[in-house]
């Protein structure tokens, strides 16, 4: 199964899940503690963001709650953007939806303040050269990159309870694997190191603001509760940069 079909097939979930994720919106905030405290500044000032790769939309409507002006979501799911938009305009949050396969966003340059990604994004991507070159051409001079994202570490770490360990069919420096926890089945994930995802936003004429890792996954499955993320492991990490003036 391609990478497409095997992520139309996963968003049904979001359409299945259209009146829980309405009240999650309503009671609480997909943005987590880590990315709050260097997403609010910039928040501050009303930015336009354009949210690449924006899943089912639920930080979408987070970042309108703290601050931003409007948000522009693209993702490459038919099924993903139309459920997302459907959530947008029931609440009447200033979102809207783009459906399209990145790097190469339909959207003109320097529209946003701010571009926000993560989550589960990057590793779809197997050019981060050119997915930061159209970054940078959607931001406004003085505008932000914030990604939170998993570690690139994380395709290591086992499940495990007990202890955690490192499995032994991955490697740090691979280019690929197959995702075989993906709700569709065999997805093929993109592998960069950190230094190179670093090099892919400095390459694109950004300026490094923020970089920090993170013990804490951005997502926990239903009850388990493996021991590589007890504290111990890197998990995620935080990346901002800044478009010269």
């Amino acid at each position: 199964m391609g990478n497409r079909s095997a992520w139309e097939a996963a968003s049904g979930k979001y359409v299945q899940e259209h009146h829980e994720l309405l009240d999650q919106a309503r009671y609480s905030s997909s943005l987590t503690a880590v990315e709050l405290e260097v997403l609010r500044p910039l928040l501050a000032d009303a930015p336009a963001v354009v949210h690449l790769q924006s899943g089912h939309g639920l930080d979408d409507l987070a970042l309108v709650a703290e601050g931003a002006r409007s948000v522009v979501g693209v993702d490459f799911s038919s099924v993903t953007v139309t459920a997302a938009q459907r959530r947008a305009d029931e609440l009447g949050v200033n979102c809207r939806y783009v459906i399209a396969e990145l790097p190469g966003a339909p959207l003109r340059d320097g529209c946003a303040d701010l571009v926000y990604t993560g989550k589960g994004a990057l590793i779809w991507l197997p050019d981060l050269g050119s997915w930061a070159e159209d970054v940078a051409r959607l931001l406004r001079p003085g505008g932000h990159l914030f990604v939170l994202e998993a570690h690139p570490l994380v395709p290591l770490w086992t499940w495990d309870e007990d202890e955690p360990r490192i499995r032994p069919d991955r490697g740090y420096f691979e280019r690929s694997h197959v995702n075989d926890t993906f709700p569709a089945g065999g997805a093929v994930e993109y592998q960069t190191t950190l230094a190179g995802i670093i090099t892919a936003v400095l390459g694109a004429g950004l300026e490094l603001r923020h970089v920090a890792e993170h013990a804490e996954p951005f997502y926990r499955w239903g009850d388990l509760d493996a021991a590589a993320w007890r504290g111990r492991l890197p998990n995620t990490f935080t990346l901002l940069a800044r478009k010269p003036r």
